[in-house]
């Protein structure tokens, strides 16, 4: 297979163009494209088969959930071409090369997922050592913005044997910077595939060298589990010599070695094994503070007539979905949609 000619496809380009306008259709610069389709689509085609395509640069705005995150986000052309890319050639050729539980962006998995392998492997380790073991949890400072465009780019040069597609994925990685010769930008969906093949290199060491057993990663948060805390110790020393030295990675201050029964903090819940082998999930404060403060913007908003219940109700349904995942019945019964009606006393 040719995968440059997958991504040349001026079917393959539409498909592209259908993903990336999802949620997007009212924004000025998708009717722009959409208005002249046919020849939009024709001229990225002949633009990438003529092999003159080249990214066009980045919106920059903020996002401030679940922290302030600086967004540079692709012109709408670049990311109907990024979505074609990933969808046609890093997905398929990307995913079957990473272990099972590096969980992030990958369908099928995700966020519930990794939560629910954490869970099983503390059942599975209650029964064989207790309580009597230790949580792993490692963080990578600053991650995306640190990720090496050499170290990358020599990466996927085991992965990729046309140039072509080469150039392409190069022109993308030396589009942003953050630091000379290192960041990748939030806003592409590309980066969520270079992030997490990155890591790739601590996973088979995990996994291979190390014989861990139980062991989850979320894009650049780790957590293993082990009964020997001396061992999780030599485990910590080696990846971060590794991540130093082969990848140009420091791990932050969140990264720990703590008991199981103080439990561990991943994807927005705190998370430990109990003496009679109970898992408890709750919610992490921050977490909390967060739904009520979203919960309390879209009160105030309905109750001014800005967004209705069409807007609401998805958003409510997927937090309470996110929440059943944990010990949350309390949280769960506040954040329903007439606590949004009843807001300041107006009713529906």
């Amino acid at each position: 297979m040719f995968y440059y000619d997958e991504l040349c496809s001026f079917e393959n380009l539409y498909k592209a163009h259908k993903a990336a306008r999802l949620g997007k259709r009212s924004k000025s610069e998708v009717i722009e494209f959409e208005m002249n389709l046919a020849e939009n689509i024709c001229r990225l085609h002949e633009q990438l088969t003529n092999r003159t395509w080249k990214p066009k640069g980045y919106y920059h705005f903020f996002v401030y959930e679940p922290k302030i995150r600086s967004i540079f986000a692709p012109y709408y052309e670049d990311r109907v071409v990024q979505h074609c890319l990933c969808d046609n050639i890093l997905a398929p050729e990307i995913d079957k090369r990473l272990i099972y539980d590096n969980s992030a962006c990958r369908i099928g998995k995700g966020t519930h997922f990794s939560l629910d392998r954490l869970t099983q492997f503390l059942a599975d380790f209650y029964k064989k050592h207790g309580t009597n073991g230790y949580f792993l949890k490692i963080d990578i400072s600053k991650y995306f913005d640190n990720i090496h465009h050499d170290v990358l780019k020599q990466k996927l040069s085991k992965v990729f044997k046309e140039q072509a597609i080469l150039n392409i994925l190069f022109s993308i990685i030396d589009s942003y910077e953050k630091t000379p010769n290192k960041g990748l930008p939030l806003g592409n969906q590309t980066s969520q595939w270079f992030a997490l093949y990155y890591l790739d290199g601590i996973d088979r060491l995990i996994k291979e060298k190390f014989q861990i057993k139980y062991y989850t990663r979320y894009m650049d948060d780790f957590v293993l589990l082990h009964h020997d805390k001396s061992y999780l110790q030599h485990i910590l020393g080696g990846l971060r010599m590794f991540a130093i030295n082969q990848l140009g990675l420091e791990f932050n201050d969140k990264t720990q070695i703590s008991p199981i029964s103080n439990g561990v903090k991943y994807l927005g819940f705190h998370i430990y094994l109990s003496d009679t082998g109970k898992i408890i999930k709750k919610v992490t404060p921050q977490t909390k503070k967060r739904y009520k403060r979203l919960l309390k913007k879209m009160s105030c908003d309905y109750s001014q007539g800005l967004i209705d219940f069409d807007f609401i109700k998805p958003r409510i349904n997927s937090y309470n979905a996110h929440l059943q995942h944990g010990h949350t019945y309390r949280l769960r019964s506040k954040m329903s949609w007439e606590t949004v009606y009843t807001h300041r006393g107006y009713k529906r």
